[in-house]
C-alpha cells in the first residue's frame, strides 16, 4: 500500500486531514505534519522522519504538500532527494485527497495515485454562478 504524508502551513494540514476523516472515514497509513511557526527549528526533522517512518511501513509515500516553493514543499522535496520510493505532489485540495484515499488499495501504484490527484485535484477547482446553478437545478 502506497502511505500518505500530509503536510502544509499553520493549521492547513490538520484542517484537510480532519475534513477527509469526516467524509472518508479513519485512513491507514497517513501521517499529518503540519508547519508551525512555534516548530520551525524541528520541522524538517519531523516531517523527513515522517516519511521516513512511513515509507519503512508502505510500498510507496506520497506527500501532499499545501504550496509549491514554500517550506513543507522545498522540505518534502529534499525528503524525497533522500528517500528511495517518495513522490511530492503540490497544491493539495480535499477532493484530490478523497479521491486519493478512496482509490487506494493494495494493488495501486504511487504513480498512478499520483496523475489521479493531479487530475482530479485540477477538475476540483471551477467557478459558477447562478445561471451555472439554475440550469443544474432545472435539469433535474
Amino acid at each position: 500500500m502506497v502511505g500518505f504524508v500530509l503536510t502544509g502551513h499553520g493549521e492547513f494540514a490538520p484542517g484537510l486531514a480532519s475534513a477527509v476523516e469526516m467524509v472518508a472515514g479513519a485512513q491507514p497509513h497517513f501521517a499529518v505534519v503540519p508547519f508551525a511557526e512555534k516548530d520551525a527549528a524541528t520541522y524538517a526533522d519531523s516531517l523527513k522522519q515522517a516519511i521516513a517512518d512511513m515509507r519503512a511501513a508502505t510500498d510507496a509515500v506520497i506527500v501532499f504538500v499545501d504550496l509549491l516553493g514554500g517550506t513543507p514543499f522545498n522540505e518534502a522535496f529534499m525528503a524525497a532527494a533522500d528517500i528511495d520510493g517518495v513522490e511530492v505532489v503540490t497544491g493539495v485540495n480535499l477532493p484530490m485527497l478523497i479521491e486519493c484515499v478512496i482509490v487506494r488499495s493494495e494493488g495501486t501504484s504511487a504513480e498512478s495515485l499520483v496523475e489521479t490527484a493531479v487530475a482530479v485535484g485540477s477538475d476540483g477547482i471551477a467557478h459558477r454562478n447562478m445561471a451555472d446553478l439554475q440550469a443544474l437545478a432545472d435539469a433535474r
